[in-house]
């Protein structure tokens, strides 16, 4: 298959490209053992690989009971000596999760440079950044310095760790392109837990610093149509598209009620089981609370009437002007917002990325390292089913794509492979009765 796989944007490329953010980051331990670039990597080959647990990775890779495990990792990921779960966790326990962005941004400019950008361009020459919050720990017991803490009506105390997760998203595709995470914990010496509205102002900062060219809209929830948030959008030069409920934004609703130049716009289009009539009226702009005139946004009411006659709307506080031309994919692009939540957090919670899995708490950073590291794996991954020939020819193949994103940790443990390109030629191959062995290099199966 001539240009199966993309040079920078196929597995091999973005491996290179990843590996070389691990190797940038300052060891924090003068150590014989592992690297901390093999635990770095290491981390990253459990998540791309779906391993369940730590426990695991450490029996097969490192302590010879699957040779095929050593094998591939140092063929495919470059790790020459495995760490073991505790030297592992031990290593990364000290690692600033923070360090970890330049893997998102690196890979993002990689797809900027590949013009795949372009195709997610999807309200006037604009990305869509959808952003919201997840939880991925909460214990009873098991903490860490920058858990947050909430106390229970009953007097006991739970820790948990979350973090505000952005993904580039469109309308009409399911793959999304996560951005760097920015964690919600308690930083040292605060008595206060910390918010989503703080780790917001960061995340915007490290977006515009990062991703200083793209132009983007940010869609979000009823939580986000607030006049600190859209102020805090302006500055960084991030349009917004939010969701604004009449009981939480009375101000805004009150204000365009009854302005007589509000505008109208009706359309229809066919159904399976007859017309779906779409009805838009935007006002015009207003403050969204009464404590912000400063601050203004253009609200935007829509409602969809269904053939059985069954009618359902919402309303949206938007940055961009509206008219006839840009109401409608407004409201597309609000829809999208939902991609964060089905195409992202449910993927990595369900599909096999064991994102709340608890691989190790450690004493500091261990939960945010293995939560940031678990991100990069599925960009990976994503990166792929957009752009390489190879990974989707595989998934064709695959009668669920659950089963896609588990097959490659079962040729990784079956049998050694001398590159990325073998080892998704051997998942494309249709029918049970391929031998491997016919696909694979005899050099690499003897050296396992």
């Amino acid at each position: 298959m001539k240009n199966a796989m993309r040079r920078h944007l196929s597995m091999p490329g973005l491996l290179r490209l990843v590996c070389g953010e691990f190797e940038q980051i300052p060891d924090p331990v003068d150590s014989r053992g592992s690297a901390l670039r093999d635990c770095l990597a290491s981390g990253l080959a459990v998540f791309l690989l779906k391993f369940p647990s730590l426990l695991q990775f450490d029996t097969e890779a490192r302590r010879g009971r699957n040779p095929a495990v050593a094998h591939n990792l140092r063929a495919l990921f470059g790790v020459a000596r495995p760490p073991s779960d505790t030297a592992m966790r031990e290593r990364l326990d000290r690692v600033d999760h923070r360090k970890l962005r330049g893997c998102f941004s690196k890979a993002l400019a990689q797809l900027q440079r590949g013009k795949v950008l372009e195709q997610f361009t999807a309200f006037d020459g604009h990305v869509l950044l959808s952003l919201d919050g997840t939880q991925y720990f909460s214990s009873n017991k098991v903490r860490c310095a920058a858990c947050c803490r909430k106390r229970h009506r009953n007097g006991a105390t739970s820790y948990y760790h979350q973090m505000l997760a952005g993904a580039l998203v469109h309308p009409d595709l399911e793959v999304v392109f996560p951005v760097a995470p920015e964690m919600i914990e308690k930083e040292d010496g605060a008595s206060k837990n910390d918010c989503e509205q703080n780790a917001a102002r960061r995340f915007a900062e490290g977006y515009r610093r990062e991703h200083p060219h793209p132009k983007t809209v940010v869609p979000q929830d009823g939580l986000a149509s607030k006049g600190p948030h859209i102020k805090l959008l302006r500055s960084r030069d991030l349009r917004y598209i939010l969701g604004a409920k009449p009981g939480d934004r009375k101000f805004l609703f009150d204000r365009a009620k009854d302005r007589p130049e509000a505008r109208t716009l009706k359309k229809t289009e066919r159904a399976k089981k007859g017309r779906i009539a779409h009805e838009f009226r935007w006002p015009g702009d207003a403050p969204p609370d009464e404590t912000r005139s400063d601050v203004r946004a253009d609200l935007l009411e829509y409602a969809e009437v269904r053939p059985d006659g069954s009618k359902t709307g919402w309303s949206l506080a938007a940055a961009p002007p509206l008219d006839e031309a840009t109401a409608n994919r407004a409201v597309r692009a609000a829809r999208s917002r939902w991609r964060i939540e089905n195409e992202t957090f449910n993927v990595l919670k369900n599909r096999g990325c064991e994102f709340e899995h608890n691989f190790g708490h450690g004493e500091k950073n261990l939960s945010s390292v293995f939560a940031t590291l678990c991100l990069p794996a599925f960009l990976i991954d994503q990166i792929q089913e957009r752009c390489c020939a190879l990974f989707k020819r595989a998934k064709r193949y695959q009668e669920r794509k659950l089963y896609l994103w588990r097959e490659p940790g079962h040729c990784f443990g079956t049998v050694g492979m001398p590159d990325w390109e073998t080892l998704w030629r051997v998942m494309a191959t249709p029918g049970p009765g391929i031998e491997a062995e016919s696909i694979l290099d005899k050099s690499a199966l003897d050296s396992c």
